[in-house]
């Protein structure tokens, strides 16, 4: 048999093992979702960087570097900043005001809860945006790794969307959020010595980095950082740091840490993490470019899988390979999770069975997952679908609708219901419509108009809205534990 094939298989076999025995441990639905709020920051960092970058770091930033050169660096500068200040202004305060404001497991419910907000309209219309465009998300993903299980494996399309789901649904829906940030951790891990390994053996073959730099000046600006750049193009690309502050399945995973006081080193091991594959996605992408200079792939994001075909065996080829699928995975299982987190508590719980007892609605997630699921693979079904073509819609649009209200929602005292409402919308709205213009500032990454019009309307709402209950301002009592 091939060894790829057995090498990927078994890989699969321990995501399952994972899922079954985490779903011995998940006894209510506040572990399902949350996993009891018992995250160690070792998991908790991996599980957030992995769930972020999923398939892009191994086949999309290696592959536009591969084709236009080191101008693709600036989004790695915004993605480090963003994701350094989601860590080090947001984690640790959403972890104890969503415990405080009536131990919150969702972001809907810690919104209404945070405003003490009962008209129930921030609830609705939050979980409303969270299943919007993580559904579109969801899809996606599982069209990304069944177009990969496709090409490396010769399987007709569906098979591959359903076998590849298949692996994915089965582990969520048996351990929950324990499940999903383990099997995180062990993709996260992969991804990292996969992306140090391969341009590591690469460049050394190349006669180390001078000599592979030297194969790389036969190409045009390649290694020029502003070649075709302009100062639209250099923001567009670095706006997409502000997206951090609004995802919700990384801000699950701040919720989920076991102490406060342990976020810092959280925030070391994730920002290491970041940094090194990030620039680790870059080298394989040059490297690629110099080792394929005389024979140019045909498709750039497959240049990962070219090198690790060429220079590993096929059993450490089918590591890497793991790695790729694990890096789709790591990302649409978080996605799933959300959602299912969103039907269960968000509306079942919330509008027809507040009474429900904890073991129903462990299960409603549970069931809930397998719709969520139905429905993206619906959308997944076809390859071409233009789901495909929308997906920034989903970084940009929870980045939008979300980023401003948890951020001011932690920090400005004034802030009230109808303002977090107005910036929800705002965010969602200037995202949509910004998206389908064109030319002059509308060729603006429509996240940076959506965050700055979403923070806008938040600040003018609340501050012409009535002066806030004091109750709204409860989590605000523990400033000093958090400063």
């Amino acid at each position: 048999m091939n060894p790829l094939v057995v090498t990927f298989f078994l890989y699969l076999l321990f995501m399952l093992i994972v899922g079954v025995v985490f779903y011995r441990t998940t006894g209510d639905l506040s572990d399902y979702i949350l996993g009891g709020r018992k995250l160690g920051p070792l998991v908790a960092a991996l599980s957030v960087c992995a769930s972020d970058m999923s398939g892009w770091l191994l086949m999309g930033l290696p592959g536009a570097v591969y084709s236009s050169g080191l101008n693709q660096l600036w989004i790695t500068f915004g993605l480090i900043a963003g994701a350094y200040l989601n860590w080090r202004l947001v984690a640790r305060r959403l972890r104890i005001y969503t415990e405080s404001a009536g131990n919150s497991l969702t972001i809907p419910d810690y919104l209404e809860n945070r405003f003490y907000h009962h008209r129930r309209s921030l609830r609705v219309v939050s979980a409303f945006l969270i299943l919007f465009f993580f559904g579109i998300y969801t899809a996606s993903g599982l069209v990304a790794g069944a177009i990969l299980f496709q090409k490396t494996f010769g399987v007709a399309y569906q098979v591959a969307l359903l076998l590849g789901s298949a692996v994915i649904i089965s582990y969520t829906f048996l351990g929950g959020f324990l499940a999903v940030s383990w099997t995180d951790f062990f993709q996260g891990s992969l991804m990292f010595f996969a992306l140090l390994l391969v341009p590591a053996i690469v460049v050394a073959d190349l006669g180390g980095p001078v000599s592979t730099l030297e194969r790389l000046q036969y190409r045009t600006s390649f290694l020029d950082l502003m070649a075709g750049m302009d100062g639209v193009a250099v923001v567009s690309l670095m706006a997409w740091g502000l997206g951090y502050f609004g995802q919700p399945h990384i801000l699950a995973r701040f919720m989920a840490i076991e102490n406060p006081a342990r976020v810092r080193r959280a925030t070391a091991v994730a920002m290491g993490w970041m940094v090194i594959t990030l620039y680790g996605a870059v080298v394989v992408g040059l490297t690629g470019a110099a080792y394929f200079l005389e024979s140019p792939l045909q498709n750039p994001e497959t240049v990962f899988i070219s090198l690790a075909k060429e220079f590993f065996n096929p059993w450490v080829a089918g590591v890497f390979l793991a790695a790729v699928l694990a890096a789709v995975m790591s990302t649409v299982d978080s996605q799933l999770l959300v959602c299912a987190s969103v039907i269960s508590e968000d509306f079942y719980r919330a509008f027809f069975r507040g009474n429900a007892s904890r073991r129903e609605l462990l299960w409603v997630g549970r069931a809930s997952v397998l719709l969520v699921s139905l429905f993206a693979l619906l959308l997944a079904s076809d390859p071409e679908s233009s789901v495909l073509r929308i997906v920034a819609y989903a970084w940009a649009g929870l980045g939008a609708s979300f980023g401003p209200v948890v951020l001011l929602s932690l920090y400005f005292r004034k802030m009230t219901s109808k303002g977090a409402l107005a910036g929800m919308l705002t965010g969602a709205t200037v995202v949509i419509l910004w998206k389908n213009l064109s030319g002059g500032i509308f060729d603006l990454y429509e996240l940076l108009p959506g965050f700055v019009l979403a923070t806008v309307a938040i600040v003018l709402v609340s501050l012409a809205d009535k002066r806030p209950p004091e109750v709204n301002n409860r989590t605000f009592a523990l400033k000093d534990e958090v400063t």
